[in-house]
């Protein structure tokens, strides 16, 4: 997709973040209190395959391990049309840092306090998001962060395979069970690698 294209659909998802935080909870609980942008987004302008992004929900660090989806994500998604879009989309908790190994450097476009981060899409506009980036983490800071999302997504690993042995021989569908317990394996895996 060209780079202005990818840019109005940055801006489109900005506004459905700010559209859906006015709604009421009993419609959409789960509200996303930040976006930000990561990866080539972030660089020059160039011809892309998909939008990087965090959505970052205030929900405690366990409830949102590396590569989760927390409880409604799905409807959220669905609402902002999130899956019918370019993005690749990563949940975050508020509580944490946005950035790890994967997330390098992101940059806020949208805060529910602060709002519309005109500064920021102004730079990816002109291919300078570098401008507005987070500055870079340290070897030991990021091994520290690291070490965090392990421990994290080791007890989501745990929790879920609990949860999946305990329904495993029950009726009903098992998807819901069995992509919760995928997601937490291959987040684990995925901080395991990037530690080593």
């Amino acid at each position: 997709m060209k780079w202005t294209r990818a840019v109005h659909h940055l801006e489109e998802l900005v506004d459905q973040c700010a559209e859906m935080a006015e709604r009421p909870t009993s419609i959409v609980p789960l509200r996303v209190v930040q976006l930000w942008a990561f990866g080539d987004i972030l660089g020059e302008q160039q011809d892309l395959e998909r939008v990087g992004v965090a959505l970052a929900v205030d929900l405690p660090v366990e409830d949102v391990p590396w590569w989760s989806e927390p409880a409604g994500s799905q409807q959220w998604a669905n609402a902002t049309r999130l899956l019918k879009n370019p993005f690749i989309a990563r949940w975050r908790s508020v509580r944490a840092p946005i950035w790890n190994h994967v997330i390098s450097r992101p940059a806020l476009v949208w805060d529910t306090g602060k709002g519309f981060a005109e500064e920021t899409m102004t730079a990816l506009r002109e291919g300078q998001g570098e401008s507005v980036r987070l500055p870079a983490s340290t070897p030991d800071e990021l091994r520290t962060r690291l070490d965090g999302e392990l421990a994290v997504s080791l007890g989501s690993l745990r929790e879920h395979t609990r949860v999946y042995d305990d329904r495993r021989w029950v009726p009903g569908k098992m998807e819901p069970f069995s992509d919760a317990l995928w997601r937490a394996s291959d987040g684990y895996l995925d901080v395991l690698d990037a530690l080593g």
